[in-house]
């Protein structure tokens, strides 16, 4: 008996920051305390996981503007309605204004003042929140080195930045790269602020959420636990942080079977984020996208599909170019109608999916992996093997590489490739 094709979907962590910006010292009277970065999201923060999601991916919380203080000072002027934008999920009208504010301080103040590392992480976050990872990650390491020199190692800002820098290299696969930086941003957080602080909750996120991708599922759960219980106590029960807490545990719940656990956390961060920002916003189209997923896993495919289609519909009008969460939803309604055997509408988008992805991400990305072992496995459903099998090939060299042999993404391709290849041999 042949052995069913295992489909890898993309459900979303939310990797998506707290923006938390003040008045700029030096330029104005005040001090200024520099923006951390976003939620998972997937936040996030969106990063592709076996069988359910990607995360793009760890936190780095809600964006949330703490003042927009008016000032004579146009550069925070600029950064101030560049954070709203953000907010509001206007990427593109947001990029000039940060990159303006960047210019202006690097003229007044020089290109090793920690404001120039505040503009230069700010846009950084915004880059990352449109999956321009390229760009963005020259820019997070500059904002690094500028704050470990003029404030410190131990700085609170210097944990903001290795939190961030951390986040890029996750949503690009580099895992080993990232988790010391995500360590160290803990560690200091932990150290000025307790245990207990919500910057710490943020921490906790980010690193298991790292460790999900790694398929390390038992370190995971119990820091997505604490930083959830930690964001529960310090905020209200409809507070960003507290949406993006549930969705991560629930999808790392879906990924071990505990649907009946993961359904409710799901659903609970739909309606907060529903409240909040309003029913097309990115952080609602991660939701959706997740409950669709879990819908799905359960046989569930006529409550998922408007989920999955409407998820598709906001990524598409809120997010410009090819963006890997535009993919993220083609994929993922792609393997729903594979599901119900709707073979001819199904390969369109996987296709399409793949070819954002290699755009995006590049050829040796796991998401890249992620995207032709299902195309692949769609092939393979068709009879059309001598078309899927150069495609598993691909997918298990770059997994294998980027991942290990051990991965539960590179075991699930390795699976699929190994039935239908008997069978070609």
């Amino acid at each position: 008996m042949k052995k069913a094709h295992s489909i890898i979907r993309i459900g979303l962590f939310a990797f998506i920051t707290m923006l938390v910006f003040n008045p700029d010292p030096g330029l104005c009277a005040s001090s200024h305390r520099k923006a951390t970065k976003r939620q998972s999201i997937r936040k996030a923060k969106s990063s592709s996981r076996p069988h359910s999601r990607v995360v793009k991916r760890a936190d780095r919380r809600n964006p949330v503007a703490l003042s927009i203080v008016s000032s004579p000072d146009e550069s925070l002027s600029l950064n101030n309605q560049a954070l709203l934008l953000y907010s509001q999920g206007k990427y593109a009208e947001a990029e000039p204004l940060y990159r303006r504010s960047l210019a202006i301080r690097k003229q007044r103040l020089g290109t090793e003042h920690p404001l120039v590392a505040t503009s230069l992480n700010n846009l950084a976050l915004l880059l990352d929140a449109q999956a321009r990872y390229a760009e963005a990650e020259p820019l997070s390491r500059r904002a690094l080195v500028i704050d470990e020199k003029a404030l410190g190692t131990g700085h609170l800002d210097v944990a903001s930045d290795l939190n961030n820098l951390a986040a890029l290299l996750q949503a690009q696969g580099k895992y080993a790269e990232a988790e010391p930086f995500y360590r160290r941003s803990l560690a200091i957080r932990e150290k000025l602020l307790g245990r207990d602080h919500a910057d710490v909750a943020q921490s906790l996120n980010n690193l298991a959420a790292l460790l999900q991708d790694q398929g390390k599922y038992t370190e995971a759960e119990p820091l997505y636990r604490r930083s959830l219980a930690i964001r529960e106590k310090q905020f209200s029960n409809e507070h960003s942080d507290v949406a993006l807490g549930l969705n991560n545990l629930a999808s790392l719940l879906k990924i071990e079977g505990k649907y009946v656990e993961a359904e409710p956390l799901y659903r609970r961060s739909l309606a907060i984020r529903e409240k909040l920002f309003g029913n097309e916003h990115p952080l609602v189209a991660i939701s959706l996208n997740n409950l669709a997923e879990l819908l799905q896993a359960q046989g569930k495919y006529a409550e998922a599909e408007p989920l999955y289609r409407r998820s598709l519909a906001i990524r598409e009008k809120k997010i410009a170019g090819n963006n890997p969460l535009v993919a993220t939803s083609l994929n993922n309604l792609a393997g729903l109608l594979q599901a119900q055997g709707k073979y001819a509408e199904a390969e369109p988008l996987y296709r399409h999916s793949l070819t954002i992805n290699k755009k995006a991400l590049g050829a040796n990305h796991p998401s890249v992996a992620m995207s032709l072992n299902n195309l692949a496995g769609l092939l393979q459903a068709q009879g059309r093997s001598a078309e899927a099998e150069p495609l598993y090939r691909r997918a298990l060299a770059i997994d294998e590489k980027v991942l290990g042999k051990d991965h539960p993404q590179t075991i699930t391709i390795r699976n699929n490739f190994n039935a239908p290849s008997k069978s070609l041999k």
